[in-house]
């Protein structure tokens, strides 16, 4: 049989978010989808799943290596999980933030503009 974990611990514990509720939060709202399907927070997750993470104006795409279950230092997270992202994607994200679509925190909010812009490049709406 082959080791699971639930979903929001191992996105915690390869620090794709800075705490477990964030992932938690961001399964509930269908922003992380395993091997093409929206999933629970206590979904299982096993090794060979593709995990893809919605944060506009991008989808960073993730490939499972192994499974753990405690959080690990950064320099460890390339043995459990390797990015596949297309460049495009990251492209898009160079591109939003010189066109200053991408607000700073703390900015306030956006002007009437600003969210026609922000309408356009958000895919999730």
């Amino acid at each position: 049989m082959a080791k699971e974990t639930r979903i929001d611990k191992f996105l915690w514990c390869v620090r794709l978010f800075k705490t477990r509720s964030k992932a938690t939060t961001a399964c509930k709202k269908k922003h992380i989808l395993v091997n093409d399907q929206d999933v629970k927070p206590s979904s299982k997750i096993s090794t060979g799943d593709k995990i893809e993470i919605k944060r506009p104006p991008i989808i960073r795409s993730f490939y499972v290596i192994e499974i753990l279950n405690s959080r690990v230092g950064a320099k460890l997270v390339e043995d459990y999980i390797k990015e596949t992202t297309p460049e495009e994607e990251f492209k898009k994200l160079k591109k939003a933030r010189e066109t200053g679509i991408i607000r700073t925190k703390g900015k306030g909010r956006p002007t009437k503009k600003e969210r026609r812009q922000l309408d356009k490049i958000n895919p999730y709406k």
